[in-house]
């Protein structure tokens, strides 16, 4: 099996691997611990993701950060000038992660749009200095800016802001493959569709999501929702898949394996008719994929996929 290498919107696991530094795995081992190539939401019945219903990155991050063997201190919400403070001091001892921010507000990367995760380095008199995982190490933005997009009111899934975490220590040592099967568990609770956690009224998940969004393509896409899916949408939820299935081949699961990379095959083929306008197509395709999330779900339950 091939892996994949190269770019990609993997905003909060390169942060993450960014302030772990070389004890950091590749990121990604990081983005598969966070369980989300492990399902597909179709949000209040019209906005597609390639992630689980249910759930988001700041779940998806803490997973890692504990299957890891780590621990930090997350902070949030507070006055502007208290949290550009805490950044302040806590960009003194060491990197911050950062996030999520509104991209949109980050007026250094053209066309931003979505929540965003990043690494503060400094906060210079009326400046903050950045690494943003999106191509601009080295980034600078106005205290003013950065704020703005900090506090984070467009993000849905956040009921805060100033949100950063800090501090990381060991709190104990693991390696790749342990943390990987201790995540498999999450994994199929993920595809078993989690009704635990608060979704907007109409979302579906799963086969479910992905045989609504082949209607949706029928009856004429939204183009906001299409652009979504050309320039964010199918990149990273193939990605996830890809480097699932490549992460699952290493720890001798080849079945399940096998599972992921042809949901990532079959998500990454809708790039092309999405892009040509070959609706057609993408309703075929996504029914291709409906099933592929319960096959996947088989797989990892077997008795040599899931730690007793």
């Amino acid at each position: 099996m091939l892996a994949y290498l190269g770019s990609g919107p993997y905003c909060y696991a390169h942060s993450l691997a960014m302030v772990l530094g070389p004890a950091s795995p590749e990121v990604g081992v990081i983005e598969t611990l966070t369980g989300s190539p492990f399902g597909m939401r179709l949000v209040g019945g019209t906005r597609p993701f390639f992630d689980p219903y249910g759930w988001d990155p700041e779940l998806g991050l803490d997973a890692a950060v504990e299957l890891l063997g780590w621990r930090c201190e997350r902070s949030h919400g507070g006055p502007p000038g208290e949290a550009l403070d805490r950044l302040r001091a806590a960009c003194a001892r060491g990197p911050v992660l950062v996030g999520p921010v509104d991209m949109a507000l980050l007026s250094y990367v053209p066309g931003g749009a979505g929540d965003h995760y990043l690494v503060a380095l400094a906060v210079e008199r009326d400046t903050v200095v950045l690494h943003d995982p999106h191509g601009h190490p080295w980034a600078t933005l106005p205290t003013a800016d950065f704020l703005a997009a900090w506090r984070a009111d467009a993000v849905e899934y956040l009921d805060t802001s100033y949100v950063m975490r800090t501090g990381f220590v060991r709190a104990r040592r693991t390696s790749v493959p342990r943390a990987l099967r201790a995540s498999l568990p999450a994994a199929v609770r993920w595809l078993s569709g989690r009704d635990d956690l608060p979704v907007p009224p109409g979302t579906l998940g799963g086969a479910a999501a992905a045989l609504r969004l082949a209607e949706l393509v029928e009856a004429g896409l939204d183009e906001a929702v299409r652009g979504t899916l050309v320039h964010f949408g199918v990149r990273v939820g193939a990605r996830r898949l890809a480097d699932a299935a490549t992460w699952l081949q290493n720890l001798g699961l080849p079945a399940a394996a096998t599972a992921a990379a042809d949901q990532a095959r079959l998500l990454g083929a809708l790039q092309h008719p999405l892009v040509t306008g070959d609706d057609p197509a993408v309703a075929a395709t996504l029914r291709r994929l409906a099933p592929g999330y319960d096959r996947l779900r088989t797989t990892l339950t077997t008795s040599d996929a899931t730690p007793s």
